[in-house]
């Protein structure tokens, strides 16, 4: 160091040497000043360079040495960790370690999935039949009164007290298995929404005749008790559920729920599809129409799922596609690719002369191709027309492109009320097999775009195909009144429902569709996690490889206070989240249905995304038959590979699993408590207890688990009379230990509060609201799998990243493991949570030489003290977070936002190393540009004019436009208040992280950073037997201006447009539903649709003409 130091110096002499020589050339005068000031500087210069020297390694080691003995005293007394392993120790002689066979594993799992899936299934296809004869013996009637339960009437009455029609009184009773809601179960009732009519003699008729679905609800709850809503949604509009609630309408008091919209209802309905949307946008199109043009195109979008395929065309004198990267081809319809289109679709503009035939040609040419490179959804295809009218001849273009075989059906909408052009574009979707309707309000459009659908149904309703559908990952905002219900991820699977008289065969009748929902979390829990081992877990995908339950899925994001689903939150693909398959081996696999294994090393983060850990995981897949779905499970080599049995009387694990310091994972299912309405009110622990005392012999509870859990119960029993021991010896108490706690493979945990609530600064530490820390349904807690990662013994320490502002508290924890012959499984983890005052007392009474310190033969500055001004310590973890500092602040900072210099110069000398992390489900802000595109004004009176045109204008055409079922569809008064200012709005993203992680075969190291006019020394030492770091650093040298801080922020991935365009364009492996409905010979395609008469009023249509030519 002497030598380097000498180096530096003799640097700094010549190069100011250097300069005084040529000062010296531009005046005596001059030269002798600055000469006398770079005198002054290099002797300042000498003396600081002397300074740097004297950090002494030595002493710093000496106190690394002393702190860690310190610490894990302190850790390993309050936590018991020696006798807690002790314990196991002794018990290995009676257990049996047996290697976890993944693929019996994922196959046993898949198939108790697939029984599970398949009771719903049932229950579905006995709803189906059900519906379908109470229809065949239904006779209509149009003049048929009947009071149904409305379920927004219900339990309402007049102001004189009297029931409100379509409501009376209807029982409702709060209810476990259905998310606590105030439920009927004995009966269903009706939701109708608000723009349609509820007294109309169609939904009067679907609703008496779908009466008779009542029993065969009860019926499917009594014999499958794991069942949760079952409905059935009629095409008329109205929606009949099971069990019966009070349905909340929003803060407008409308229900804008329409079954016909929703996912299931329009999957089970039509067979996949291809759809080209074509739009006119010329400049007839002006106003209003466009406005209902890009709503019929939105509305169309809504309609679309991940089966099915789209793009969309603008045509007025050319032909241009919405999205130019899309050109000459079609894009899944997932949910990123509509969002996409409707975000171009409301930038559109018209202008020129609408010329069709170009567009209809295009369109034909895409879906032509696709057909013969086997692309696209290969069954339906369709051109949607939107448009006010049709001058040219086009009738060439259909001889040419779809004519004998009229493959592609063309659906027509003309905008607007003018009716000249009615007859023309009715003959297009007339003549091919297709269907014509008029829009001439917004509030048209809805029931208008739904036609198409049954259309596309009739070849299926014909053949009486009941196909079976599963949807993908949905969350459910509308059903459920409270945040928590309404975030749950679903499934559903749905059955149509058609008519079987002979009469109306050949018109393809769909009556409507029956379903029934599943959460994934209950599926999910088919694949327990006490099997996968401590980084173990399972995970489900769609036929199209999106997630359908993982770990790592993350679909809500935090929008002020308030959760909210991801706009991309269910078309998260598999290779976004497992991104270490960078060939997309795994993905490839499990889209295509087939069964096998794989191994990739992987890099995953813990504690909220701020620590890495690295992985070998051992991927195991198959599918679940009658399903679109395959199941993985993930085997992390190490502890996951191996379980460990051990045995012990049901008396002697029942006394001590009685024990007040104990608790099981309540979200793990060691009893079915849901299947008995009686046993919905007891907590895991409590139904166990009640089935080993024979008090609930008939609960149905994990043979297995419960084995380890009253194993795991016996062996730590110990630990309360430990932990309450030194609880009782005040006097011998250290203040700031707050909380001991273990946590077993079986779920169990045991924790003792060494400090009241009152006077803990870790309040929430280990409760219900701590998810983190406690087992549940996808992870371990998080002390427990970063001990699994350490030998066994060796306590890890860190700070929680949630705590560093609230409450600064450390957490020391350790692995406990079993060892028979050579195999060695996990048994558990166990630690303390400490207060950081009480670890800082510790290292600052120890980092500190007494000034009467032997300083002779010793080199630096002696005595040595970390309170000095002259010096920076620091304690920081082996992920680079700091622990203790003079400046309290940076308790919980990542080192390398403190100071750059040395962070930078240790990640260059490998102690640490830089590892890339990246989230494919981020959400970044959109970056603000406002441009106002308006013209100046200019006069007062053109200001003036201008506003009296808006104001009159607008208000004309609202009385030419009204529709009262328009004033229902909210969305459209919503928009109006949803604009937010651009850089408050976030959207999907992919950013790159950094995580930093400590080489540990560097055990110290010391160096010089220079820069500018001073070097800065520092010495870095590890603390034996844990996973911290020593560091001593001058504190009189800022390098702030040549060292920036090294930020773990996160940044946004950039495609430039070509990568965009490629990646919006690849058409990932997907497995297309089995079956497909597109074409019957008997089907009636006179049935094309009409336009209804439509009175234009005159005299407000010239005041409106004349108000707009007076102001111009």
């Amino acid at each position: 160091m002497q030598i380097a130091a000498a180096a530096g110096m003799n640097r700094w002499s010549l190069g100011s040497a250097g300069n005084a020589i040529k000062l010296d050339r531009s005046g005596p005068h001059r030269a002798r000043l600055m000469m006398l000031m770079w005198i002054i500087l290099s002797g300042s210069l000498c003396l600081m360079v002397d300074g740097q020297m004297k950090l002494s390694p030595e002493t710093v080691q000496q106190w690394a040495v002393s702190f860690g003995k310190e610490i894990a005293s302190l850790s390993g007394r309050y936590s018991g960790a020696k006798l807690l392993q002790k314990k196991y120790k002794d018990v290995e002689g009676a257990v049996k370690i047996e290697e976890v066979n993944g693929e019996e594993l994922v196959k046993k799992f898949a198939e108790e999935m697939e029984e599970m899936l398949g009771r719903k299934m049932k229950s579905v296809k006995s709803l189906a039949e059900a519906a379908e004869d109470a229809d065949l013996y239904h006779e209509y009637n149009e003049t048929l009164e009947f009071d149904y339960y409305n379920s927004m009437l219900i339990n309402t009455v007049d102001e004189d007290g009297n029931p409100v029609p379509l409501g009376g009184e209807f029982q409702l009773e709060e209810n476990e298995h259905f998310s606590k809601l105030a439920v009927n179960t004995q009966q269903s009732n009706i939701q109708v929404p608000t723009n349609v009519y509820n007294r109309d003699p169609d939904i009067v008729n679907g609703v008496y005749m779908s009466e008779a679905l009542n029993d065969i609800f009860i019926d499917n709850f009594q014999k499958d008790p794991t069942l949760t809503w079952q409905y059935f949604g009629s095409s008329t509009g109205f929606f009949r559920l099971y069990p019966g609630i009070q349905w909340i309408p929003d803060e407008n008091g409308v229900v804008t729920f329409d079954c016909r919209n929703r996912n299931w209802y329009i999957q089970a309905a039509t067979s996949p599809k291809d759809v080209i949307i074509v739009v006119d946008v010329s400049g007839s199109m002006k106003g209003l129409r466009l406005t209902i043009a890009k709503h019929t195109i939105n509305t169309i979008l809504d309609t679309l799922g991940e089966n099915d395929f789209v793009n969309i065309i603008a045509y007025s004198d050319y032909v241009r596609y919405v999205e130019p990267c899309f050109k000459e081809t079609l894009v899944q319809a997932d949910l990123d690719n509509r969002e996409h289109f409707k975000l171009l679709v409301e930038q559109l503009h018209v202008k020129g002369e609408g010329k069709v035939k170009n567009a209809m040609m295009e369109s034909f040419k895409i879906l032509n191709e696709a057909a013969a490179l086997g692309q696209g959804s290969l069954c339906n295809q369709a051109i949607m027309l939107i448009t006010d009218g049709a001058m040219e001849d086009f009738q060439d273009v259909f001889e040419q492109f779809n004519w004998p075989e009229r493959r592609v059906r063309v659906f027509t909408y003309l905008i607007g009320r003018e009716m000249t052009f009615a007859e023309n574009v009715k003959w297009i979707a007339c003549n091919n097999k297709g269907y014509y309707t008029h829009i001439s309000t917004l509030a048209d459009v809805q029931e208008n775009v739904m036609e198409y659908l049954h259309v596309l149904s009739r070849p299926m309703v014909i053949n009486h195909d009941h196909d079976i559908i599963w949807t993908e990952a949905y969350m459910d905002s509308v059903l459920f009144n409270t945040q928590a219900q309404s975030l749950l991820l679903m499934t559903s699977v749905a059955m149509p429902v058609f008519s079987k008289k002979k009469e109306t065969l050949s018109h393809g009748i769909l009556l409507g569709v029956v379903g029934t929902d599943v959460a994934l979390k209950e599926l999910m829990r088919l694949a327990p996690r006490y099997k996968l081992g401590v980084h173990g877990y399972a995970y489900l995908i769609t036929n199209n490889g999106y997630i359908l339950s993982h770990p790592d899925l993350r679909p809500l994001y935090k929008e002020g206070k308030k959760l909210k689903p991801k706009p991309n939150y269910n078309s998260v693909d598999l290779s976004e989240v497992e991104w270490e398959d960078t060939e997309e081996k795994l993905r490839t696999a499990m889209v295509k249905g087939e069964t096998g294994t794989l191994f990739l090393d992987v890099r995953t983060s813990v504690d909220k995304g701020t620590r890495v850990m690295f992985l070998r995981n051992d991927y195991f897949y198959t599918v679940i038959n009658e399903t679109p779905f395959s199941l993985g499970i993930v085997l992390s080599r190490g502890y996951g590979q191996y379980i460990f049995i051990g045995n012990v009387s049901v008396e002697e694990g029942l006394h001590d699993l009685l024990a007040p310091d104990l608790t099981i994972a309540n979200e793990w299912t060691y009893c079915e408590t849901d299947i008995d309405p009686a046993h919905r009110k007891l907590n895991q622990l409590q139904a166990v207890v009640r089935y080993l005392t024979g008090k609930e012999p008939d609960l149905e509870c994990d043979a297995q688990l419960l084995q380890q859990t009253l194993f795991d119960a016996v062996v730590t029993a110990p630990m309360e009379a430990y932990w309450t021991a030194l609880m009782l010896n005040t006097s011998g108490m250290d203040d700031g230990v707050e909380t001991a706690f273990l946590g077993t493979r079986s779920g169990l945990m045991r924790f003792q509060r060494y400090t009241g609530i009152e006077k803990r600064i870790a309040k929430s530490f280990l409760t219900s609201t701590d998810k983190e820390n406690m087992f549940t349904l996808d992870h371990f807690p998080v002390w427990y799998r970063r001990a699994a990662e350490y030998p066994a013994g060796q306590f890890l320490y860190y700070m929680p990243r949630q705590e560093t502002r609230a409450g600064r508290i450390v957490i020391a924890t350790t692995a406990v493991t079993v060892t028979v012959g050579k195999k060695t499984a996990i048994a558990g983890a166990i630690g303390v949570q400490m207060t950081l005052e009480l670890i800082e007392s510790k290292f600052w009474a120890i980092a500190a030489q007494p000034n009467d310190t032997d300083c002779s033969g010793v080199e630096g500055i002696c005595p040595l003290r970390c309170d000095s001004v002259d010096i920076d310590c620091y304690v920081i973890d082996n992920n680079g977070f700091v622990l203790i500092s003079k400046q309290r602040n940076d308790a919980g900072r990542f080192y390398g936002e403190v100071d750059g210099s040395v962070m930078t110069t240790l990640i260059r000398m490998g102690m640490f190393k830089r590892v890339s992390l990246f989230d494919y489900q981020a959400m970044c802000k959109i970056n603000s540009h406002s441009v106002s595109s308006a013209r100046p004004l200019l006069s007062p009176f053109y200001g003036l004019a201008s506003t009296l045109k808006w104001f009159l204008s607008n208000f004309l055409l609202f009385l030419l436009e009204f529709n009262i079922c328009g004033f229902w569809h909210t969305e459209h008064f919503a928009e109006a208040s949803a604009h937010k200012k651009k850089g408050d709005i976030l959207q999907p993203c992919d950013t790159e992280y950094p995580s930093f992680v400590y080489e540990p075969s560097v055990k110290e190291t010391n160096s010089i950073i220079k820069c500018g006019r001073c070097q800065k020394m520092f010495v870095v030492q590890q603390i034996p037997d844990s996973n911290l770091l020593m560091l001593v650093v001058q504190a009189d040298c800022d390098c702030s201006r040549q060292y920036s801080r090294i930020t773990m922020e996160p940044k946004e991935v950039k495609y430039n447009a070509s990568v965009k365009c490629d990646r919006m364009r690849s058409q990932k492996i997907r497995r297309r539903p089995e079956s497909c409905h597109s074409f019957h010979p008997q089907e009636n395609a006179d049935d094309c649709g009409g336009a209804s008469f439509i009175s234009l009023s005159t005299s407000l249509f010239f005041a409106c003409l004349s108000f707009a030519a007076l102001v111009s």
